[in-house]
């Protein structure tokens, strides 16, 4: 007999839109999720990332509270509070603390940085960059493909496609990149709508204009610098606020795909 799913603890590498995709679902079918971030996340999608609360010490999604902690001594209080602790811990050193049943690297670096099959009994790879069987024991396709949310047992995920989720037919056209190296500077919130050739923002005194008319879905913390070609922003043309704060179906694929690939190793 299995193990109660529920007591099944989960840690999550990344604290972007995609690893909080996976926590959220991952909190709401009361798994004990814990998520690591970096020092300063550099999400651009803030309205669904619970690296937001880094900063802010808490963040809200769909309902779901994730709450900065500095010790693995609060996560059992957070959790407790039905909430999602989340720690700046770049190399998940907590691990050796905390003892993960599963551990997922939901960074989506294109690259594995540092994690290890033996991390924990099951170790999971979102996207490009591992090898299940080497690296991790399963690997979630995250590519915008036929295959995405895919368990794969053997190989790789798809490299990456390098194309936006496309709305209403719009792909790159939607999306704001800097023009050069420096200091991003915006005025503008996540929901604020804009006009084709507005002027959204600015990267070392170079204007960053919108090139459609739309929503701001996503947009990086001001006051962050940046190199030449970073990606800054999204314009959702459909110009409906709500979306800027729902969790995309594209991650609700893949967040689905880590809970198939636990449900695998652990509900037997």
């Amino acid at each position: 007999m299995g193990m109660e799913l529920n007591q099944l603890v989960v840690l999550i590498r990344g604290g972007g839109e995609v690893a909080s995709g996976v926590a959220h679902r991952l909190a709401r079918a009361h798994f004990g999720a814990c998520m690591t971030e970096i020092s300063h996340p550099m999400a651009v999608s803030r309205g669904v990332a619970f690296s937001e609360a880094i900063y802010d010490g808490e963040k809200e999604i769909e309902g779901v509270v994730a709450r900065r902690i500095t010790s693995a001594s609060d996560i059992t209080k957070v959790w407790q509070e039905g909430e999602i602790p989340i720690i700046i811990d770049p190399e998940a050193s907590i691990k050796n603390t905390l003892n993960p049943d599963v551990l997922v690297d939901a960074i989506m670096a294109k690259r594995n940085l540092g994690t290890r099959i033996t991390d924990a009994p099951l170790v999971i790879g979102l996207g490009p960059g591992f090898q299940a069987g080497r690296d991790v024991h399963m690997v979630v396709e995250t590519n915008n493909s036929e295959n995405l949310g895919r368990v794969i047992l053997n190989g790789e995920a798809e490299k990456d496609s390098g194309i936006p989720i496309a709305i209403e037919d719009l792909t790159f056209e939607r999306v704001l990149h800097s023009p050069g190296d420096g200091l991003f500077l915006t005025d503008k919130q996540i929901g604020d709508l804009v006009a084709a050739g507005e002027i959204v923002a600015s990267v070392a005194d170079q204007p960053v204009k919108a090139e459609i008319d739309g929503v701001v879905r996503a947009l990086l913390r001001s006051q962050t610098v940046v190199k030449k070609g970073t990606k800054l922003g999204e314009i959702d043309p459909s110009g409906n606020r709500d979306v800027c704060f729902t969790i995309r179906a594209r991650m609700r694929a893949i967040a689905g795909g880590v809970l198939e690939a636990i449900l695998m190793r652990y509900n037997v």
